[in-house]
């Protein structure tokens, strides 16, 4: 019994990529291993402070820390004001 939405592998014909050439296609993203010295996870990034919402504790977290204020375990943190001037514009 065939399927009609049955998976069809692309042939080697087919697979060309935006510059003409055979081979894997282009996604228009850059591979990981074209430039190691910049990754999007770096791990001197700085920590951003925030607030916790029950006990007041400042709280720094990096990328990939759980949401969580390391003193009561509370779960709403709230992001301190910056200290740049931000002006906007009114009309």
């Amino acid at each position: 019994m065939a399927s009609r939405d049955e998976y069809v592998p692309p042939t080697s014909s087919s697979s060309q990529n935006f510059s003409g050439t055979t081979g894997t296609a282009n996604t228009g993203f850059a591979s990981s291993s074209a430039n190691p010295s910049t990754t999007i996870e770096d791990s001197s990034a700085k920590p951003v402070n925030y607030l916790c919402g029950d006990c007041d504790n400042k709280v720094a977290l990096k990328r990939g820390d759980p949401i969580r204020c390391k003193e009561c375990g509370y779960r709403v943190l709230y992001k301190e004001r910056t200290s740049r001037i931000v002006q906007f514009e009114a009309r």
